[in-house]
């Protein structure tokens, strides 16, 4: 699912750093550029990406517990539910997927054995599997789980997948290692989809006995089974012996403790009470990054942060659309006027020392299928947005509220957010929840904006079709346009990589007349990591890699 701010954390405190950051922004939108702080980074270091280096086993200890602080709770631990960037962060040691990320963004191998092959007409794809692999609870992995996970996937009520996976007509079993999966229309971005939750493979003794509870004790293949859970609090997984490559996992156990408030996880990991933290806020990054016992993983993200409108999500994510009776909801002109009256380059520079850049579209510019039209920007121009009011017959300021999490970084981006909007002729009224309800306001459909970002997939589809295609299974604004399921559709099924560029540039332009969902900034994705730890790796979808780290010998 998405994150939020610098990715949502809940703890409600307004810091005098906030209160200052906030006033500099006032400064930054009415007319002057704001710089980077001084202790920040230069161009060059916000654009470097540092991806970690895979453990070296003769430099690796044996055993250990790793304490990961992480920014939020994940959701549900069942990769067919689950929706937030956290619950990765943990799939990824102990539910391997058929398909997997490289450094450089491309799709790899992990439980398949080869990329799949694709028959001339798009209709199917043919994947080899690994042999002699066992699930944690000792189940044998073979094609009919591969078959359990996707018809569940594809059927179970609420899931997350389903519209990740496309026109899925059937999947078949040839024989114990090999998976036909067939369509009834071509899909461009399967293969891709099958690198994240959809290609996880869940136990089917497991899914047969827990049903739609399988977060209570998920079982899947990876490095580490879970061991246990306690809300709010952390998660733990463990070693598992019976891992077909078990002599790469060098811990004995990874410990995930809930730290929703940034300057404190960064106090815990100079402490050494944590050797790994999630989300750095980019005003402790360079002081962690001059830290000489600590290294600091950095990738650009290929997702983004922005600000989703309620337009008709009057009842619930997944029940028939019900327009909502607000001028922000109804018009799109109140829409437009709301992202004339953002200077993202501000915000930019003044909340985020320059680290982050700025997005105006869901297209990642490291994506293949980018172009310049699928990065046009509407510049700041709050004079207009005013027009554009007055045009839709809104007095000023217009009030609207937005939802958003209750910490420190979300709460300072909301503020400046705030400040900087009133120009363009909006009262902006802030409205602090946890993460968890958050999450649940959004799919209720209880807000009228809020602000929640996605942290990225390597296919534009995964950014774009989920969240503002009608059937999309997180299109919480509830948007629904004839001309963009058609532009989406038409892009999901070509196998032309030109076409698909150009469809994609024509998407970017109906959403920015339409604005359901307003694109702020890309964010660079901030990892801590103690120099006694050896081989985490952090790549641009933005998963931290722990599975086959170790402490230094």
């Amino acid at each position: 699912m998405k994150q939020s701010g610098n990715r949502l954390r809940r703890e409600h405190v307004v810091t005098p750093r906030l209160v200052f950051v906030t006033a500099v922004l006032l400064v930054a939108a009415g007319c002057s550029p704001v710089q980077p702080a001084a202790d920040g980074p230069t161009a060059s270091d916000s654009q470097s990406d540092v991806f970690g280096e895979p453990a070296d086993p003769a430099q690796v200890k044996a055993g250990g517990t790793l304490t990961v602080a992480l920014s939020a709770d994940p959701d549900k631990l069942d990769p067919t539910l689950s929706r937030s960037l956290y619950s990765r962060y943990v799939f990824h040691t102990m539910c391997e997927k058929l398909y997997d990320l490289g450094p450089d963004a491309k799709v790899v191998p992990q439980l398949a054995t080869a990329l799949p092959t694709i028959a001339p007409d798009g209709l199917s794809l043919t994947i080899p599997l690994r042999q002699g692999v066992k699930f944690a609870d000792g189940g044998t992995f073979d094609s009919a789980a591969v078959k359990t996970t996707i018809e569940r996937h594809l059927t179970l009520a609420g899931s997350a997948r389903k519209s990740e996976l496309g026109p899925i007509s059937a999947v078949e079993t040839p024989d114990p290692n090999t998976v036909l999966i067939k369509l009834s229309k071509p899909f461009a971005p399967l293969t891709a989809a099958l690198a994240d939750r959809a290609g996880m493979v869940l136990s089917p003794a497991a899914v047969s006995k827990l049903g739609a509870n399988f977060s209570g004790a998920p079982v899947c293949v990876g490095p580490f089974k879970f061991a246990n859970r306690v809300a709010q609090n952390s998660i733990k997984v463990v070693k598992d012996p019976q891992y077909y490559d078990a002599a790469k996992v060098h811990l004995d156990a990874i410990e995930y403790r809930i730290i929703t408030d940034s300057s404190i996880r960064s106090a815990n990991l100079k402490a050494g009470d944590a050797q790994v933290a999630d989300s750095l806020s980019s005003q402790d990054a360079p002081s962690l990054q001059k830290d000489s016992t600590i290294s600091v993983l950095q990738s650009q993200s290929l997702g983004y942060q922005g600000v989703t409108i309620n337009i008709a999500n009057a009842n619930g994510v997944g029940n028939p659309l019900k327009q909502l009776d607000t001028p922000i909801a109804k018009d799109p002109r109140v829409r437009q006027a709301l992202d004339l009256s953002i200077d993202r380059a501000a915000l930019v520079k003044s909340i985020f020392n320059g680290l982050n850049t700025v997005a105006c579209s869901p297209v990642s510019p490291k994506s293949e299928f980018t172009s310049e039209a699928a990065q046009v920007c509407p510049a700041h121009d709050p004079a207009k947005a005013k027009e554009l009011l007055a045009a839709a017959g809104v007095s000023t300021p217009y009030k609207v509220s937005m939802i958003t999490s209750n910490n420190p970084d979300s709460l300072r981006l909301a503020q400046a957010l705030q400040a900087m909007v009133k120009d363009g002729g909006f009262e902006l009224v802030i409205k602090p929840v946890e993460y968890a309800s958050l999450l649940d306001q959004q799919d209720r459909g209880d807000f009228e904006i809020l602000q929640l970002g996605w942290s990225g997939r390597v296919d534009p589809d995964a950014n774009i079709f989920n969240f503002v295609g009608t059937t999309g299974s997180q299109n919480v604004a509830g948007y629904s346009s004839p001309e963009l399921d058609k532009l989406l559709t038409d892009a999901r099924q070509s196998t032309d990589k030109a076409q698909r560029i150009k469809l994609y540039g024509d998407v970017v332009k109906k959403l920015q007349q339409d604005e359901p969902l307003i694109y702020l900034y890309r964010q660079r994705n901030l990892t801590g990591v103690s120099k006694k730890l050896l081989g985490v790796q952090t790549y641009p979808d933005g998963v931290i890699r722990t599975a086959f780290a170790g402490f230094a010998k």
